[in-house]
């Protein structure tokens, strides 16, 4: 009885887990988003106040734009395709002010709808801003400036591995600026070359910036993707930190690092820029209306005619694909969230996870086979964990006569219960050892399943169509449901009478809440199951052939 007592308490503190963290999603304060203060059609670099200041000033709301030009400009476009990427660049900035994933549909129904990350809408505000500040004062070739180009249509040819595309900053004077970018096949990194020269000496800091307009995500437990974290994140070479676009409203992160990283996450996708490791940069995050505007200004240059200027920066605009992220960055790659508390497992159960679905090609198999995998390497562990359960099922009548015997005695009934677990060599812990070792290999893999864009739209089998989402038809979940009911079976019931009820309908509430959750953590869950009830079906003969006659 103690060891189903110690069960339900593992199982009720999990469902609480749920609850809250469900509870506190759906009422976590929302700021409503604004009107964008631009009129409609606005170039997004004609917004007021995001030059980042060489002294370190947040940005304020006060008109950055170049004298005499108050009004919106005209935007001036540059088309560049590659084979996974449609981008659109605003020589008026010379920036990435659209990108399309030409890879990724919103949804698998209707191909056509892409995933948009970048955009100069004044709606869904999301735009790169980079340039070079000048120290000396003047003219510079920043993002409000004008550049011009060889072409306004650039795609890359069938053959070709990259793809270059030249700004040359408009300005007329002493000092030559560029904006060179390269694309390259199949990758959604984006090397951009910030370059200046001049016949006298100049001093200028490079800059690369990002703006958005923020949105608050409205949390739904009917929407997993509701629960990713969507906002502005810093990586300072050490430490990943998401910023709350309400604390920054209250305080501006201002921190100077080498080797770190901003960028804008959301489900799946982000956008995100990398300075050069070797530089140290000052990053600052903060908040302009109701945009949030995360900088990275590299230390001032001295250009001169035996020293141009040639900063490198990694621009990132795509679905979060580890490999591709981990090579673009340092660390990069922690931009999947897996959670502070969980990620130093998820990380490593998503390589396996990839490990074998490179050599099994499917997704979905790849979670069974590695749930097999867990179970075999913490078999030594629930086996002694069944044969205790076991042992308890087969005393099972002997507790119910004890029980009978001492019901108005219940310090009786506990020492002759603890005599007769001594006698048996049942142990009434060992039940709930598995189960809690094992719920952080489960949240963990719920992190895994929600968070990994390569099980996004992947399919399993028939009707299983997208590991990321609920089975439309709700077979898994009853599936594990009735999984679970025979498991209940295959142990020993509490003598309780409420903790048997208790026993009876937990897995009816576990297929009610597995309903809404993706396929692939219940194709985890039923997997995980079924084993068990294997192993203890097999276990419990052992058991019962041991047991003297």
């Amino acid at each position: 009885m103690d060891n189903l007592r110690a069960i339900l308490w593992v199982t009720f503190f999990a469902l609480a887990w749920l609850v809250y963290t469900t509870w506190s999603a759906e009422h976590a304060p929302r700021l409503e988003p604004r009107a964008p203060v631009s009129a409609p059609g606005a170039p997004p670099n004609d917004q007021p106040g995001t030059l980042p200041s060489l002294d370190g000033v947040p940005p304020a709301a006060t008109a950055q734009t170049p004298a005499g030009d108050s009004a919106p400009r005209p935007m001036k476009l540059v088309h560049v395709r590659t084979d996974v990427l449609d981008v659109w660049i605003d020589l008026h900035g010379g920036d990435l002010v659209r990108a399309d994933l030409l890879k990724y549909p919103i949804t698998k129904s209707e191909p056509d709808k892409l995933v948009r990350l970048l955009d100069y809408a004044p709606d869904t505000r999301w735009v790169f801003q980079t340039g070079v500040r000048s120290a000396d004062g003047g003219a510079e070739p920043n993002h409000v400036a004008t550049y011009r180009t060889a072409s306004t249509d650039y795609m890359l040819a069938a053959g070709e591995d990259t793809l270059v595309v030249a700004l040359d900053w408009a300005e007329e004077g002493a000092v030559a600026a560029q904006k060179v970018y390269t694309f390259r096949r199949g990758a959604y990194a984006i090397d951009l070359a910030l370059r200046a020269a001049s016949a006298s000496t100049w001093h200028g800091a490079p800059y690369v910036q990002m703006t958005r307009l923020y949105h608050a995500v409205k949390r739904s437990y009917f929407a997993v993707d509701s629960y990713s974290f969507s906002g502005p994140v810093l990586f300072n070479g050490s430490e990943y930190k998401k910023l709350s676009f309400d604390d920054l409203v209250k305080s501006p992160v201002m921190q100077t690092e080498q080797g770190g990283w901003l960028a804008a996450i959301q489900h799946h996708f982000l956008a995100a820029a990398v300075p050069p490791a070797a530089d140290t940069v000052r990053y600052q995050a903060a908040t302009l209306g109701q945009d949030f505007v995360l900088s990275a200004l590299g230390s001032v240059q001295t250009v001169d005619v035996a020293m141009p200027l040639d900063y490198r920066v990694t621009l990132f605009v795509g679905p979060k694909l580890q490999d591709q992220l981990a090579s673009a960055g340092p660390k990069l790659e922690r931009a999947v969230d897996y959670g502070a508390t969980l990620g130093w497992i998820g990380r490593p159960l998503f390589w396996v996870l990839s490990t074998v679905e490179r050599y099994v090609g499917n997704w979905g198999l790849a979670i069974v086979i590695v749930v097999f995998l867990i179970k075999l390497a913490f078999y030594r562990l629930t086996a002694a964990s069944g044969r205790s359960m076991a042992k308890l099922r087969r005393v099972q009548p002997r507790m119910k006569a004890l029980q009978e015997r001492y019901k108005d005695d219940r310090q009786a009934f506990n020492q002759a219960m603890m005599e007769l677990y001594k006698k048996e060599k049942v142990n009434p812990a060992a039940g709930c050892v598995p189960m809690i070792i094992q719920m952080p290999f489960f949240f963990a893999f719920y992190w895994v399943l929600v968070e990994s864009v390569e099980m996004r739209q992947a399919p399993f089998l028939l009707w299983i169509d997208d590991l990321s989402s609920r089975d439309p038809y709700f077979v898994l979940p009853l599936l594990m449901g009735v999984a679970m009911f025979f498991q209940t079976r295959l142990n020993p019931p509490p003598p309780d009478p409420m903790q048997a009820r208790v026993m009876q309908i937990m897995p009816i509430v576990f297929t009610g809440m597995f309903l809404w959750f993706p396929s692939g953590l219940v194709l985890y869950w039923l997997t995980n199951t079924v084993l068990g009830i294997l192993q203890q079906w097999r276990i419990n003969k052992i058991v019962a052939r041991e047991a003297p006659t």
